[in-house]
């Protein structure tokens, strides 16, 4: 990759699954900061009302690793067997050319990769459940999953919790709009430095 970037600021959320960061994404987007959504790539089922493009861009496991191949991604991982999560470079590039900046909603090890990738112009910000035995009743309540598949998320969840400290700034997802106001005046107070 050049040492050339993009015009426009990166905002990375990461947490384990279930401690809301995508509910602060949506929070982070309708403020007046010029962010896009960064769409990930994923080699998984499309999960009922989900929209190719719009939630994440899906591909079958065989075309995700022809562009792994290609050296298309920015960051990318197989979480599962099979399940691949990434980001394409070409979504960045689409969002901070339109001039504005971006917002990633990404696991924790593909924000810390974006992170190292872009240094200054990237804000990582982790969010953390206020405990573990709190995000399993998230789970639960969500019940999207299987209880295998929670029980995968949590121990996952607990692997995750150990990189906050790689990360510019941790939000504990106790009270939501608390989040909500740590996350808003963070973005703001970056996004009005200069880098």
């Amino acid at each position: 990759m050049s040492n050339s970037h993009p015009p426009g600021k990166l905002v990375i959320l990461s947490a384990p699954s279930g401690s809301g960061k995508t509910t602060i994404a949506r929070h982070l987007l309708n403020a007046e900061f010029k962010l896009k959504f960064s769409v990930s790539a994923c080699s998984r089922e499309k999960r009922q009302g989900e929209t190719d493009g719009i939630d994440y861009y899906f591909l079958s496991p065989q075309e995700f690793r022809k562009s792994i191949v290609k050296n298309e991604f920015l960051e990318w991982e197989e979480v599962y067997a099979d399940h691949y999560y990434g980001t394409l470079k070409s979504e960045v590039e689409r969002i901070t050319e339109s001039g504005h900046n971006v917002l990633f909603d990404v696991d924790v090890v593909g924000g810390i990769n974006i992170k190292k990738q872009y240094g200054e112009l990237a804000l990582a910000i982790f969010v953390q459940p206020p405990s573990i035995d709190e995000l399993e009743k998230r789970l639960y309540q969500r019940s999207s999953d299987s209880s295998e598949k929670i029980r995968m998320r949590i121990d996952k969840a607990e692997h995750e919790m150990s990189f906050a400290d790689d990360f510019d700034l941790v939000i504990i997802n106790d009270k939501l709009e608390i989040a909500l106001k740590e996350a808003t005046q963070a973005v703001s107070r970056f996004l009005m430095a200069n880098t």
